[in-house]
């Protein structure tokens, strides 16, 4: 990045690998189409009667987006100041070849953690979790990826900035065309659920066990006090250990970042966005856990409950795909990622502190980053995966 002075940090070696006419359907639709069929078939005869009103009245409650409602239609981006792109190796492979990262045996989920817009001219909120979640149905596994909101990306039509401005600037859309420029993930679909909604599915699902420690619990009353959620600054008394949380408390455990201000000097908790998204990777990790020995109909009533509560761009019948495999899925083991973890492959970031932009991550490798993450998600399917549109 070079010219700190100016207050607008550019990228020198910014790539951009967004979804273009070059990225085809990830699916035969002959096959796709198939498959779909025979499997809300067989969903439907699970449910007949009541049963097969209550599944329908089930997907007519969801709120649906229309954006890159067909896997291909994600709008191509500005080219503008970047170069083509590069071969990627990768353990003395090659892949990429300038299209995005896909594999029809991987779905790739975006999950968008949404703070309310504040009004005026403001269109959409700001995006503090940004996670994608990966099916992978051959390793039988579940990837979680955070990407960190400080992250300095460059927006596709605008400028370099923190990813979470993406959001800001043009909301889902224009945040995953970042994601997949920067990064060369192809993106799926996606999910929105802001932090009201976020507060009420836990209460839906009855509050959520959780592992805390005592700078996690401290945080959690600290927060409800001072935004006259609660009248004590000990709410929770449990011990450090599995504690009990309701949607409000696991919404300041997601956010809990540390705390250092000035208007409360007596309150300090260390921390970083690191620890912030690890902690929201591990509350998403225990609310599937909690799933694992639901019913097929107990699944559906849940969809039903917590459906409405999000936003989403699957379709209908991608749904009922799904809730079908659900049962599958909740046997899968989970695995987690940071985009800049904090472990030796740490080299390729750093942090910096910009006039514009503040304290932000700097990636300064990004073949490295995109090579680690493309591992993580794909691994053995990487030779044979990118840009591999032929499989059914």
């Amino acid at each position: 990045m070079a010219n700190k002075s100016s207050g607008k940090p550019q990228k020198t070696n910014f790539v951009d690998i967004s979804s273009s006419s070059q990225v085809t359907r990830v699916y035969k639709k002959k096959g796709r189409v198939l498959r779909i069929v025979s499997v809300v078939l067989s969903v439907l005869m699970l449910f007949s009667g009541v049963g097969l009103i209550y599944y329908y009245s089930v997907l007519d409650s969801l709120n649906f987006d229309d954006f890159n409602s067909n896997k291909n239609e994600t709008k191509p981006v500005s080219n503008e100041g970047t170069t083509a792109p590069p071969e990627l190796i990768l353990n003395g492979n090659t892949i990429g070849n300038g299209e995005l990262l896909s594999n029809p045996k991987v779905l790739n989920i975006m999950i968008f953690g949404q703070d309310s817009a504040s009004g005026g001219t403001e269109k959409y909120g700001r995006s503090d979790t940004m996670i994608l979640a990966s099916i992978d149905k051959k390793s039988k596994k579940i990837k979680l990826t955070s990407f960190m909101r400080d992250t300095v990306v460059t927006i596709p039509g605008y400028y370099d900035a923190k990813l979470n401005a993406s959001y800001s600037l043009g909301g889902a859309e224009l945040a995953i065309q970042t994601i997949e420029a920067n990064f060369g993930i192809k993106i799926d679909r996606y999910v929105i659920v802001d932090f009201k909604s976020f507060r009420s599915i836990i209460n839906v699902l009855g509050g959520i066990d959780i592992e805390l420690t005592q700078d996690e619990i401290d945080y959690i009353n600290f927060q409800s006090y001072i935004n006259n959620q609660t009248d004590t600054r000990n709410e929770i008394t449990s011990p450090p250990g599995i504690v009990h949380l309701n949607g409000r408390q696991a919404l300041w455990y997601a956010r809990n970042r540390g705390y250092q201000e000035d208007e409360h000097p007596e309150f300090v908790v260390a921390g970083d966005d690191h620890d912030r998204t690890a902690r929201q990777r591990n509350l998403i990790n225990n609310i599937f856990s909690s799933f694992k020995n639901a019913s097929l109909p107990q699944i559906v009533q849940i969809v039903g409950e917590v459906g409405p509560l999000v936003t989403t761009n699957f379709k209908k019948e991608e749904i009922t795909l799904l809730v079908s495999g659900a049962l599958n899925y909740l046997k899968y083991d989970i695995e987690e990622l940071s985009a800049t973890p904090l472990d030796k492959l740490g080299v390729f970031w750093k942090y910096e502190r910009y006039a514009s932009l503040g304290s932000v991550l700097e990636i300064t490798d990004w073949d490295m980053c995109r090579a680690n993450i493309a591992q993580f998600i794909y691994g053995d399917l990487l030779s044979g995966s990118v840009a591999d549109t032929t499989a059914a």
